[in-house]
């Protein structure tokens, strides 16, 4: 397999697997929804799950790779407020220690880097 198809395959597969994820896992997903929008916690995972695996899907095909780039990177910019939330509000988060809460930020970005060459 060349590079180029790895670092497709292995974009895809990253997506899907998250996607998937939101829904074998969903509390702890649920968890980390910002109190703002709370309310609609089951909501948010359901629908971010979905963006997920859709997107990882439409990495495959070179007709939908410039689109998937997009709506992928656009997926990390709107779940990256749960990523804050936890960051800022560790304590109630004391399974994961603090440090790597706060580590998770900017590692958001070397995926949206890794989404931006597999979707090349």
């Amino acid at each position: 397999m060349e590079r180029s198809n790895s670092a497709r395959f292995g974009t895809a597969l990253f997506w899907l697997v998250g996607g998937v994820m939101h829904f074998v896992i969903p509390r702890q997903y649920e968890a980390i929804v910002p109190p703002s929008i709370a309310r609609w916690k089951r909501e948010v995972v359901v629908v971010s799950g979905v963006a997920e695996v859709a997107g990882g899907l439409a990495v495959l095909p070179q007709s939908a790779r410039r689109g998937a780039r997009w709506w992928l990177l656009a997926t990390l910019a709107a779940v990256y407020p749960a990523n804050i939330h936890m960051a800022v509000n560790s304590k109630d988060f004391r399974q994961i220690p603090a440090r790597l809460l706060w580590a998770r930020l900017p590692v958001q970005f070397l995926f949206g880097w890794m989404t931006w060459r597999g979707t090349r």
